[in-house]
Parts: structure tokens; C-alpha cells; sequence
């Protein structure tokens, strides 16, 4: 098992469900700087497809993803 990332900030999205944890990670994203990363902590599990679909798409870089026990957790870098 990798080594888990550091994070700048992190974003607890427990109990909502698709798309609020994305779009309040996309809000907390926007506060921070190219190169930090935000730790997302989410338990609806679209919300794996929605992490990787936002990260291709707005070129951010998703360093890790876990699943354990329904929690969903994601370290996205800015771009």
C-alpha cells in the first residue's frame, strides 16, 4: 500500500449525495493554489465515477482513491 498523500486542505462530504460532494470540491478547489491538494472524504459511491470523470475532464490530477466500508476518500491535486 502506497503511502498515503499530504494534503492542504480537506473536504468532508459525508452523507450528500451526487453532485454536491463534486461541486463542493470543485469549490474548495477554486480557493486553493495550482499544485495543492484538497482531501475529499465522500460516502455516495457515484461519486468514484464523478472524482476520475472531473479530474480527466478539468485536468487534475487524482492521486489516490480509497474505498473502505461505503467511504469513498480522494486526494485530487490542482492543476
Amino acid at each position: 500500500m502506497s503511502a498515503t498523500p499530504t494534503h492542504d486542505a480537506e473536504l468532508d462530504a459525508s452523507g450528500l449525495n451526487c453532485p454536491l460532494p463534486l461541486l463542493k470540491a470543485k469549490m474548495e478547489l477554486n480557493r486553493l493554489d495550482s499544485g495543492a491538494v484538497l482531501k475529499v472524504i465522500a460516502t455516495d459511491a457515484g461519486s468514484q465515477r464523478d472524482f476520475r470523470t472531473f479530474a480527466k475532464l478539468a485536468g487534475h490530477t487524482l492521486l489516490l482513491e480509497e474505498a473502505e466500508a461505503g467511504v469513498y476518500t480522494y486526494w485530487l491535486k490542482k492543476a
